[in-house]
């Protein structure tokens, strides 16, 4: 009798080890709500990451993906900061648009940026670049900062493009600088050739998108705006930074918010109640997708571009020294908007 309720006992001890050990995500499916429609650059980056954190999440749990568009990324937000369970089956991916929604008070914002874990983005280098066409005359940098009236060309009134240009334009101290918006990115590059606008400031995507301009001469570099102003463009390091050109704190403010809205990329965010011990599953898969030289190759095929990963870490911490003090958050708004520039 003793000796078949001691086989019992180790029965039921090996039955619950083995129960102990199994991953929690073994068996589940893990979904990931993206803030967008499906098929652009967004879809894609994350497209390319979902392979290596099914490999990386222990347990490897079958991977899905819902989409969720509307409010530039707020109501996938939304959805994943009041409503997904916290359970650590869902997470979320979306553009670094709803860090700046939350910080400039837009309507619809339902999330806290200070309670949402971010968990890392697959994209956050971006290095903006102020150029302008060979045959508006502005060979050099002096000359264009000598120029009246010189035209802006971008997208629409807010757009990312509109509001670097602005903010450009006016630490070069440019006289009466005029916006012209209402272009696609193709119209715009050919307003830009046929002599309707005279610069644009635009993302270094140039080189591959239009690398004849650089190739004939057809435009003159001005000046790049790094993000992050640590990593050097390895063709454009050359340009003078805009940082250079700031005069006082509340100039290197407004710097520091635009880039920490722009370095967040495309992030990974969770519900807030999530048990900590799966964040950091989570967490400790994206830091090993992103350290994985096979996630670049796949990511530079899927994608079309080069990977620039932002891990969990740094990503919390941009986002804790965002500042948010009411003249800075003002201050950017008068770029975003159709007004006048502000005096410096």
């Amino acid at each position: 009798m003793l000796k078949k309720f001691a086989l019992i006992t180790y029965m039921l001890f090996v039955a619950t080890s083995a129960h102990a050990q199994t991953p929690f995500y073994q068996g589940k499916t893990l979904t990931i709500v993206h803030g967008r429609d499906a098929g652009g650059s967004g879809d894609l980056r994350v497209r390319a990451a979902a392979p290596f954190l099914q490999k990386y999440i222990l347990g490897n749990p079958t991977i899905v993906h819902e989409y969720m568009d509307g409010g530039g990324g707020r109501k996938a937000t939304n959805h994943i900061f009041n409503t997904a369970r916290p359970d650590g089956l869902t997470i979320g991916n979306v553009g670094g648009g709803v860090i700046a929604n939350a910080i400039l008070g837009e309507t619809g914002v339902q999330y806290d940026l200070d309670k949402l874990p971010f968990l890392g983005s697959p994209s956050s280098t971006t290095h903006y670049i102020l150029f302008t066409r060979r045959d508006a005359g502005f060979r050099t940098l002096d000359k264009l900062r000598g120029a009246t009236g010189v035209r802006f060309g971008s997208q629409s009134v807010g757009h990312i493009n509109y509001n670097v240009g602005r903010i450009m334009a006016w630490l070069l101290g440019l006289k009466d600088m005029r916006d012209v918006t209402g272009f696609s990115t193709p119209e715009r590059d050919v307003a830009l050739m046929r002599g309707e606008i005279d610069a644009v400031a635009v993302a270094d995507d140039l080189l591959t998108r239009r690398p004849e301009w650089l190739d004939k001469g057809l435009v003159d570099l001005q000046a790049i705006y790094a993000i992050p102003r640590e990593e050097k463009h390895p063709r454009f390091s050359h340009l003078p930074e805009i940082d250079g050109f700031v005069k006082n704190e509340r100039e290197r403010k407004l710097l520091a918010m635009f880039r920490s809205f722009r370095l967040a990329g495309s992030p990974f965010i969770a519900p807030p109640a999530t048990p900590k011990d799966r964040l950091e599953i989570i967490r400790e898969a994206i830091r090993k997708t992103f350290r994985d030289k096979e996630f670049f190759k796949e990511y530079n095929k899927v994608v079309g571009e080069e990977p620039t990963p932002l891990m969990p870490e740094a990503n919390e911490k941009s986002i804790r020294e965002l500042p948010r003090d009411t003249e800075t958050i003002e201050l950017f708004k008068k770029f975003a908007g159709p007004g006048p520039l502000p005096p410096r």
